[in-house]
């Protein structure tokens, strides 16, 4: 095909069309490429020199249990935002201390069944580790703080600064001490997340500067978590350039090292990188339908509506499109969906190689908050996923949705 310009330089389908992938599996189709997350996987893990520093992969852009198993064989931890996600890393082998529990405005219950699995709770407001020390008297602790610092590519995923819903203000410092002391509480570590898909190194660096500052004024801590927010580039065919992870890690490690002689003992470092090491793992397979105009727009009709990917919907985000043919010519058109939302926009006048109906497509760099965020809106089945293993062999690590699975937990009132 001559119009697959980088899944080829990637190597991405190892010698599997496809068209023939689709007709296999179903369309739409999510697709993992098991060399590319890997190779994620240990640039994070080889992001700087300093020897007790640890990523842990941020399950929530891609929850996948066969896509943790490979995370978790790459030796990173995980961090878990929920119950179901810890659940699903203690399937995937991760041990109970490889696991941080980032909770947000989370019930007593939620926190115990993290706290009676031996598993780290970091809290994220006073009122929260008030309520952590009333069940878990004596226990270990981790905190959430705010450095102060934001940066994304929207402001819906922007988690630090002076707008946020998360993490506790340094002012409130005083507080904590009073609490922690209150129920015999042991803080054993920090932690902060300003955001995510940053392409600059400053923010994040900025961040790490003010986190430290924090850091200091709590004794015998273990571990500093620093978040995550790496990006990737999205516009590839624009040859929009990587983020320099190489000059960014230097510099990281620089700050490491300064504040361990500061600090006076070596603590464990740690990010939360989910969508640096899972979003270019993925391509979104799906099969053209229709094509139309209405006035001077011209539409190509999909079967990848919003609830397989939200993305575009929800923050305006831009996936690069490759139309899986061989035409030389190009046009300009917008590319929907086939959820009843005049929203269901997955690409507007963007220019494509033409198209014909029964073409596959693919969004590329789909495997950070894709199937994740995926739903039955519309009663849609959610896609199926499959695995690219480093031989080349496909093979199936979700089933995609039957018609039974949309009323499995309904009841009739017949029933009643």
């Amino acid at each position: 095909m001559s119009n697959s310009k980088v899944t080829d330089s990637f190597d991405f389908f190892k010698g599997n069309s496809p068209k023939e992938l689709v007709e296999k599996f179903g369309s739409p189709l999510y697709v993992i490429s098991e060399d590319i997350l890997r190779q994620r996987c240990r640039e994070m893990k080889n992001l700087v020199s300093y020897p007790k520093f640890i990523p842990n992969y941020s399950a929530k852009a891609n929850s996948n249990l066969a896509f943790l198993e490979i995370v978790q064989s790459e030796g990173l931890n995980a961090d878990a935002m929920s119950p179901g996600e810890i659940y699903v890393e203690l399937m995937a082998g991760f041990k109970p201390e490889q696991i941080f529990y980032i909770s947000n405005n989370v019930s007593e219950e939620e926190m115990l069944f993290a706290i009676e699995r031996g598993i780290t709770v970091s809290v994220d407001s006073v009122a929260q580790l008030e309520r952590f020390g009333k069940i878990n008297k004596g226990g270990k602790v981790a905190i959430r703080f705010n450095s102060g610092v934001g940066a994304g590519h929207s402001a819906k995923v922007v988690t630090g600064g002076k707008k946020t819903k998360f993490a506790v203000n340094p002012e409130y410092i005083p507080e904590v001490k009073e609490i922690l002391k209150k129920y015999d509480l042991k803080l054993v570590g920090i932690n902060q997340h300003i955001g995510s898909l940053y392409m600059d190194a400053k923010p994040f660096l900025d961040s790490v500067k003010a986190v430290m500052e924090i850091a200091k004024q709590f004794d015998d801590l273990e571990f500093i978590d620093f978040g995550g927010g790496f990006g990737i580039p999205y516009e590839k065919l624009n040859d929009q350039p990587r983020l320099d992870l190489k000059k960014l890690g230097e510099s990281f490690n620089a700050e490491l090292e300064q504040f361990v002689k500061e600090y006076g003992k070596e603590l464990t470092f740690k990010i939360e990188p989910g969508r640096y090491i899972s979003a270019e793992s993925s391509v979104l397979l799906g099969t053209v339908h229709s094509i139309k105009h209405n006035g001077a727009d011209k539409y190509i009709g999909t079967d990848i509506g919003f609830n397989a990917l939200q993305r575009p919907v929800m923050y305006d985000s831009h996936h690069d499109i490759e139309v899986y043919n061989d035409s030389t010519e190009k046009e300009c058109v917008t590319v929907v969906g086939n959820i009843c939302e005049s929203g269901d926009i997955l690409a507007k006048d963007r220019e494509l190689p033409k198209a014909e109906i029964g073409d596959v497509i693919g969004l590329l760099d789909a495997g950070a908050y894709g199937f994740s965020m995926a739903s039955n809106y519309n009663n849609r089945l959610r896609p199926a996923e499959v695995l690219i293993r480093e031989n080349g062999e496909a093979v199936l690590v979700r089933k995609r949705d039957s018609l039974e699975d949309l009323t499995r937990n309904m009841i009739s009132l017949k029933d009643l």
